[in-house]
């Protein structure tokens, strides 16, 4: 077990971490644990390229990581009324649609491969910025202003946008 892998496997246990912390109102320890878990996906990539600790578990399992940290907070935002349900809808919406493609893709002998698209990486950035300040907002008692509704826009718009990149890679690809 690479040491990348095993700090990707300690954010898998940041994510009950952060709900229970939510649960409990606990909003500091849940932000802290949060910018943490961000923090921990940097360091194990740098790692991983600087010295040489790639390793296909590692690729399946940091994703992975990534989206159960990031839908799960969204997912509990929305529960305790900090983020609008449409915005999570439509956010796990397009997670769900992407794995559907690639498990039916398998399923038709035909199995797509999924490299990230910019749109895609700059959706995740946009949705990790939500996330963050939403939970700063509520750890230091402080609003950003207009950058919370700039932000589920942001996110909203680039959800769509990837929605449809990712579903035209697979029409694509299963037309070819």
């Amino acid at each position: 077990m690479t040491i990348p892998n095993l700090i990707t496997l300690m954010r898998f246990l940041m994510v009950p971490a952060v709900i229970y912390a939510l649960l409990l109102g606990a909003t500091m320890p849940a932000f802290v644990i949060f910018v943490i878990a961000g923090i921990s996906d940097a360091v194990d990539g740098f790692i991983a390229r600087q010295f040489n600790q790639q390793s296909e578990l590692g690729a399946y399992l940091d994703p992975i990581a990534d989206k159960l940290l990031l839908v799960t907070v969204f997912i509990m935002l929305a529960i305790l009324g900090d983020l609008p349900r449409w915005l999570v809808v439509l956010v796990v919406s397009r997670d769900v649609l992407i794995v559907t493609a690639v498990i039916l893709s398998s399923l038709m002998a035909q199995p797509v491969e999924v490299n990230p698209l910019f749109v895609s990486k700059a959706n995740t950035a946009c949705q990790i910025a939500l996330a963050a300040v939403v939970l700063a907002e509520l750890a230091f008692g402080t609003m950003f202003g207009d950058l919370r509704e700039i932000l589920i826009y942001g996110v909203a718009t680039l959800t769509i946008l990837s929605a449809g990149a990712y579903l035209k890679v697979w029409v694509d690809h299963m037309a070819a």
